[in-house]
């Protein structure tokens, strides 16, 4: 291993250590915004923090969260936001993903 593996993007997917989902999260539409996965959805149950990740088809890490246009610490139950993640999932609008801590 060279010094610049360091610093390479590593390939593969996010993996989910925890046994039980923390929350539940409702798509409503899906973008793609400069690369990244963008949901727009409500939250069903639970808390959801960025750093969090997201299972459906596969699993990714979300990287922000937004409600009405301004970036947010947390979600909680019924608030409609936008989730902003690092890795792909292919969702549709409908879907009710789960939410995994970290």
């Amino acid at each position: 291993m060279g010094l610049f593996d360091i610093f390479k993007k590593k390939e593969g997917g996010v993996e989910i250590f925890s046994k039980r989902p923390v929350a539940k999260f409702k798509v409503e539409k899906v973008f793609e915004i400069f690369g990244r996965e963008v949901l727009v959805g409500e939250v069903v149950e639970g808390v959801i923090y960025p750093g969090y990740k997201v299972k459906g088809n596969g699993a990714a890490l979300i990287r922000e969260i937004q409600k009405e246009r301004q970036k947010v610490d947390f979600a909680l139950e019924y608030d409609k936001v936008t989730l902003v993640l690092e890795g792909k999932l292919n969702t549709k609008a409908g879907e009710i993903l789960e939410v995994y801590q970290s």
